[in-house]
């Protein structure tokens, strides 16, 4: 009876311990995620950061428990050279407007303070989520500039011969489609390249959620997350085609053309859901059968 007693000052202590690190990332943070809500995410290729930012929180109240537990050891001296380096990250990043210092200094940061508090149990739980901080991370453009260009190409080549194919009166130059009268640009948002980095952040927290998967299970499903999302984003450039085609250039660019990106995610969900359950039947089959052959 006693200990049931004494289990909820500590519990209030432990809470208490976190008030300070709370106020502190509110003030790092909040004018920093202001000015992202007000300039980058407003635009459609990051329009997935503010999902990404509620699935953080989300993942840090899932593993709230290592948080509020009496640590047996700490790890002070690596956790604070952690938290050091990710400050020192995001005063350079935030003083010369580096917004990938700036996010990116969240992870240190965070793993600093849990190291120092908590130690390695708590780091291990919350594994996950510090990998799931990297996707509010916008792409730098150093790497964005190289691999737009041949997407799109590879984008609009396949479209064009899709629908060639089919029939449609369809020509190509360069990442210029020529369909009927009309003439489309595909640009670089039509490249894929963010709807791919957006759809591994969906894909992985499907695994992190199917917790019972094989690890073959779960390395297969993130080896397709590109492809699927490439494939996902020529159905959608071919969508945007036919309806220019069938009901001209303002059904092209006006509802239908943010509503694409919607049909693309639907898409590749539903294809990473058939993967998904695919391998459930073909690989646990086979595993039982190893098992039972072991053990005759």
């Amino acid at each position: 009876m006693a200990a049931v007693l004494n289990s909820h000052p500590s519990s209030r202590a432990a809470g208490l311990e976190w008030l300070p690190v709370i106020a502190g990332l509110l003030v790092l943070y909040v004018p920093t995620f202001y000015d992202l809500a007000t300039t980058i995410w407003q635009e459609d290729d990051y329009a997935h950061g503010p999902i990404i930012l509620a699935v953080i929180i989300w993942l840090i109240w899932d593993k709230r428990a290592s948080l509020f537990t009496t640590p047996t050891r700490t790890a002070l001296g690596p956790g604070f050279a952690l938290l050091v380096f990710g400050l020192l990250l995001y005063v350079v990043g935030r003083s010369v407007g580096i917004s990938i210092f700036e996010i990116g200094a969240l992870i240190p940061i965070l793993a600093g303070v849990l190291f120092a508090m908590r130690g390695w149990p708590a780091l291990r739980a919350h594994w996950f989520m510090l990998l799931f901080v990297a996707y509010l991370v916008p792409l730098p453009g150093i790497f964005v500039d190289p691999v737009t260009g041949p997407l799109k190409n590879s984008v609009s080549a396949i479209a064009e011969q899709i629908l060639y194919a089919a029939g449609y009166p369809i020509a190509r130059n360069g990442v210029m489609l020529t369909i009927g009268q009309y003439q489309l640009l595909v640009a670089d948002a039509c490249s894929g390249l963010n709807s791919m980095f957006s759809l591994t952040a969906v894909g992985l927290l499907y695994l992190y959620l199917m917790r019972d998967r094989s690890w073959l299970h779960n390395c297969l499903i993130v080896v397709s997350l590109l492809p699927i999302a490439f494939c996902a984003n020529i159905v959608r450039v071919m969508f945007l085609v036919l309806v220019t085609y069938h009901y001209g250039d303002d059904a092209g660019q006006g509802f239908l053309h943010g509503f694409s990106g919607i049909v693309l995610f639907v898409i590749a969900l539903i294809i990473i859901l058939l993967l998904d359950a695919i391998l459930v039947r073909v690989i646990k089959p086979r595993q039982h059968a190893q098992i039972r052959n072991v053990t005759r």
